[in-house]
């Protein structure tokens, strides 16, 4: 199961849904069949570094991982396997800021 984190990174899913629907469905494919296999595109699926690398959420450090949609859209997540939920935690058409 795909959930959003917050209203932000609903939000922009449907922007990236709007803008680039067929790379969109290639990552939601990946999120919900394989998150955290990166044979298939390596150069568009991989864990994020750095001090993104890992999120804690309540009290529990999960890895999170990205999926390039387009040259500037990005798609943040992590996965919780206890609850067998991926976590959405960032989706926009731009770069993300945070990462600047």
């Amino acid at each position: 199961m795909v959930r959003f984190a917050t209203t932000a990174a609903a939000k922009g899913w449907e922007e990236l849904c709007r803008n680039a629907e067929p790379n969109t469905w290639n990552a939601w494919v990946v999120m919900t069949e394989r998150p955290t296999d990166t044979q298939d595109n390596t150069s568009r699926h991989h864990r994020l570094k750095g001090h993104l690398a890992h999120l804690t959420v309540d009290g529990v450090v999960f890895d999170q991982w990205q999926y390039e949609v387009t040259s500037g859209g990005r798609i943040w997540y992590f996965i919780n396997e206890e609850r067998k939920t991926v976590w959405t935690t960032w989706a926009g058409t731009g770069h993300p800021k945070l990462t600047d």
